[in-house]
């Protein structure tokens, strides 16, 4: 099984908010892939809306992003255009 872990920065000033945790959410789905999402010790869910809310990461905050699976690559390739769009604003 392929494991790929890369790390973000939170950019938005608005921080890893509902909106870009949906689009997050959905993009995570489309693959098989488990896919976790670390902030601190705390490590939620990356398919779960409410899982990433409830790490209420704010500008400047780092979190981990993991996907676990065949098509890993893949996932995290498309879920990093994701961070990096929107973390960039």
């Amino acid at each position: 099984m392929v494991k790929i872990t890369e790390k973000f920065t939170i950019g938005n000033e608005l921080g890893f908010h509902a909106r870009p945790a949906a689009l997050f959410v959905k993009t995570a789905n489309s693959f098989q892939s488990e896919i976790l999402v670390k902030k601190g010790a705390e490590e939620v869910n990356g398919k779960s809306i409410i899982n990433l809310l409830t790490l209420a990461a704010a500008k400047g905050d780092k979190i981990l992003v993991t996907a676990c699976g065949e098509d890993a690559a893949e996932a995290i390739k498309n879920l990093r255009k994701i961070l990096i769009d929107i973390f960039k604003k």
